[in-house]
């Protein structure tokens, strides 16, 4: 059976939604953020020299990073949710999987730990602004017609591509990427979401 070492308020909300999706028996060990610094516990340090979630056990290995979390599931018990390998569409697959952990996280990340430095970290904002709204515009582009990023069914690509999407929204920034908008109300409706939901804890960006 699978485990997976999930942290509260974080991007492991969405490996955990892809299990109820997938519908996989599972062990849930939670993992909660510190009150006063919003840290991780040392209960995951102790798992893994960056002490980061998510992290995932299978068959006597722990996965970590969430793209290859998913890249693993997805081929194990959901191939059908990436493109076949020959065609154009898992090219796409490819850079947005990469997109969601690379070029996405990076302003958010900034703008993040940048707000904690107050008035020293003010010159950088604009420039984080920017970026951000260039990101999140970029992912509202490449939503297609079904309102899903590759295939016109749930894919692996959605799963990565949740967070980032409901930062955008959790940001305010909704009402000029209203595609974007539409795709985090539409998986935030479905099921299994809502059962990660009741699973996994607290979860800000819901």
């Amino acid at each position: 059976m699978l485990t997976i070492h999930h942290l509260n308020n974080s991007r492991s909300q969405r490996v955990l939604w892809l299990l109820e999706e997938l519908e996989l028996p599972y062990k849930l060990e939670r993992h909660q953020r510190d009150a006063v610094t919003n840290l991780a516990p040392p209960s995951l340090l102790a798992l893994h020299p960056l002490g980061k979630s998510p992290m995932i056990e299978a068959d006597g290995r722990m996965i970590t990073e969430s793209g290859a979390i998913v890249e693993y599931l997805c081929a194990r018990h959901a191939p059908h949710m990436v493109p076949a390998s020959d065609t154009d569409a898992y090219i796409s697959h490819l850079e947005l999987m990469h997109f969601a952990e690379g070029s996405a996280m990076t302003p958010i990340l900034l703008k993040l730990y940048v707000s904690k430095l107050g008035e020293a970290g003010a010159p950088l904002g604009p420039r984080i602004a920017q970026q951000l709204e260039s990101h999140f515009a970029y992912m509202e582009q490449q939503l297609r017609p079904s309102g899903h990023f590759i295939l016109d069914d749930l894919s692996a690509a959605d799963i990565m591509l949740s967070f980032p999407a409901e930062i955008a929204v959790h940001q305010g920034k909704s009402d000029n990427l209203p595609k974007l908008k539409a795709f985090v109300e539409r998986i935030q409706a479905r099921p299994a979401y809502r059962r990660a939901l009741e699973k996994g804890g607290d979860y800000a960006f819901a």
